[in-house]
């Protein structure tokens, strides 16, 4: 079985594979603090609930935005599953030429999610991720990840407000019943969903204009996708562990 680790800023998503098949995945708080061995903890902790043997995992890959994490991340699955992880970063066969300006500047996670759309489509591309921050990243109708744009997250802009307006409340991010808030918390919870969807919808527009015929699919992914879906105009599909998709493929592709 592989272990595919997906570490945000925000939110770790874990997931084992059994060939191809996603049997069990989990999502945990990125404690930037936590030791290799409180990873060990808690994964085995999940299996055993999951009712999965972790000797049956003989392989790892791990993609991970969060530089100080790396050690730890090294020693739990050097420890605890016996291997040294594959990691996605410059240098790992993905199968995808990227057309960036400096490849190695691009998160892992823009490859790993606009890997597992292309192999899923096969198409003209732009993949959404709603994560800590909200990247929207475009790969061609022939397979290349061509760039994309990045916008604070919907998380971060909320504790913006909360922290540097005085008299704006924390709220809790969901649907209000009209665009028009009629009261403090209301008036907050339009500005960020439906401006978050007019900004996504804007720019995924205007990268449609720019890359021209044939249409991209627009996918979007992260654990806040389906709410801001919903209200989207131009959002297709919804695949909250397309970046667990990915790194199956990737592993499967440095195997």
């Amino acid at each position: 079985m592989l272990l595919a680790v997906d570490v945000g800023n925000t939110n770790a998503v874990l997931g084992v594979f059994r060939g191809s098949e996603l049997v069990q995945h989990w999502r945990l708080g990125t404690d930037p603090g936590r030791t290799g061995d409180e990873w060990g903890i808690l994964t085995l902790g999940l299996f055993r609930e999951a009712g999965l043997d972790p000797k049956s995992v003989d392989a790892v890959a791990i993609a991970s935005v969060v530089p100080p994490l790396q050690f730890a991340l090294q020693e739990f699955s050097r420890r605890w599953f016996g291997r040294a992880p594959l990691w996605i970063g410059p240098g790992t066969r993905t199968g995808m030429p990227i057309l960036y300006d400096n490849p190695k500047e691009v998160g892992a996670d823009r490859i790993v999610n606009a890997v597992a759309a292309f192999e899923r489509w096969h198409s003209s591309l732009i993949v959404v991720d709603f994560g800590t921050a909200t990247t929207l990243d475009c790969v061609s109708a022939r397979g290349e990840y061509l760039g994309g744009a990045i916008c604070p997250g919907v998380g971060v802009s909320m504790e913006a407000l909360f922290h540097h307006a005085s008299k704006l409340p924390r709220v809790e991010l969901s649907r209000p019943e009209r665009v028009i808030g009629r009261n403090t918390v209301a008036s907050l919870q339009s500005g960020l969903l439906f401006g978050y969807v007019s900004l996504c919808d804007g720019l995924a527009r205007r990268m449609i204009a720019e890359m021209g015929d044939p249409r991209p699919k627009v996918v979007a992914t992260g654990g806040l996708a389906p709410l801001i879906a919903k209200e989207s105009e131009v959002i297709e599909t919804v695949d909250e562990l397309l970046t667990l998709e990915g790194l199956r493929l990737i592993h499967e592709r440095n195997a």
